[in-house]
């Protein structure tokens, strides 16, 4: 069964957060700077956790994996915002 998760970070260094990025975009949508929304299985959430566990200063960073619930049977993804309309991003991120 998928999960839904919405991942977030916070990066301390340029270069490790410019890898977090990178990895993240095999993983979900990019939905906000460091945002993403994933449909993992058990195995995918595992996987992703180990590939940016490898890339972290475990001091430093943090990496947060927020479950929503059961991915089947949630319909359309549903996003509101105050200020700024949420726009899905289509065009490619640039971290600098």
């Amino acid at each position: 069964m998928r999960k839904t998760y919405l991942v977030t970070y916070d990066i301390c260094d340029d270069k490790r957060l410019k890898k977090v990025h990178r990895t993240m975009k095999n993983f979900g949508d990019h939905l906000q700077y460091s945002v993403f929304e994933c449909q993992f299985t058990d195995t995918e959430l595992l996987q992703c956790r180990a590939a940016l566990a490898d890339i972290i200063h475990h001091r430093e960073d943090q990496v947060l994996f927020i479950d929503l619930g059961p991915s089947e049977g949630r319909g359309d993804r549903v996003i509101t915002s105050l200020g700024q309309a949420y726009a899905p991003i289509d065009a490619p991120c640039h971290v600098v």
